[in-house]
């Protein structure tokens, strides 16, 4: 049995769908799995489905939908205890073998990618990150997201994915490639606007593509951002990298990507 969670939350059998019943078990399956192998505390899945103000009822209902998932695992797992959920106080651990969780999967290979193109392997490193990032399907448990799940781990999940889709694009355009890499930075600098690093690489991006004006106006969204949200201004380097484009900096051509803090 296989769970995939860089989408809308799935669990597999023999590549065979199998349902994970009501929104209960579906949340507190994502949030398990999130943390898997560790022991979570009653307490915490509590928080997860309601916040602060559960319904009087909420132990007794975490407590039927883990005994619904308990039953799924029990029927559709292998008896070989890759995946079992079990009771261990204060609350419950689900136990994921390593390749059955394509969040572990999706990290393995941006480890191997990253000591790749450490290592001065840029090819295999670089085509190593693609194939992690085309794991997704959508933001982490996107359908649970939907209905107002939203936790500090699915947050820490997806900025890991922004960290490997950026220096994904940082080695494209090292080798030039800013018409193939301009789209999607285009598409995640709108969904994460006080993304430094993301707009430094749009800049660089759109400068290469001859759209001088078009990265200025970058800098200045991600500007705006910055001080709507947080009352700050950009970096020194996001800072520079504008004088850079303002002054038509013969380096921003070379095959290297500013790289903001």
């Amino acid at each position: 049995m296989r769970f995939n969670l860089l989408g809308p939350l799935e669990a597999v059998s023999d590549d065979t769908p199998v349902g994970l019943g009501g929104f209960n078990q579906r949340a507190i399956a994502g949030f398990l799995l999130l943390r898997a192998n560790e022991t979570v505390p009653t307490s915490k899945l509590i928080h997860a489905l309601w916040g602060y103000d559960p319904p009087a009822t909420s132990r007794k209902m975490v407590q039927n939908a883990v005994s619904g998932l308990c039953r799924t695992i029990e029927r559709h797992a292998r008896p070989d205890g890759s995946v079992r959920l079990t009771t261990v106080t204060p609350g419950y651990r689900l136990t994921v073998a390593e390749g059955h969780l394509d969040l572990w999967r999706f990290r393995h290979q941006v480890d191997r990618g990253r000591a790749e193109l450490a290592a001065g392997d840029q090819e295999s490193g670089l085509a190593k990150l693609r194939s992690a990032l085309s794991m997704w399907r959508g933001p982490a448990l996107a359908d649970l997201v939907e209905s107002g799940i939203a936790r500090p781990e699915l947050k820490a999940v997806a900025g890991l994915r922004l960290s490997v889709f950026e220096d994904y694009a940082q080695e494209v355009l090292r080798r030039g490639g800013h018409h193939e890499i301009l789209g999607e930075l285009e598409e995640l600098t709108a969904a994460e606007p006080t993304g430094e690093r993301l707009c430094g690489l749009l800049m660089t991006a759109l400068y290469r593509c001859g759209r001088q004006h078009d990265a200025l106006a970058a800098y200045q969204r991600t500007r705006a951002a910055l001080l709507d949200g947080f009352g700050l201004d950009p970096g020194h380097e996001l800072r520079a990298l504008e004088a850079a484009v303002l002054n038509q900096d013969p380096a921003l051509t070379c095959l290297t990507a500013p790289r903001p803090a």
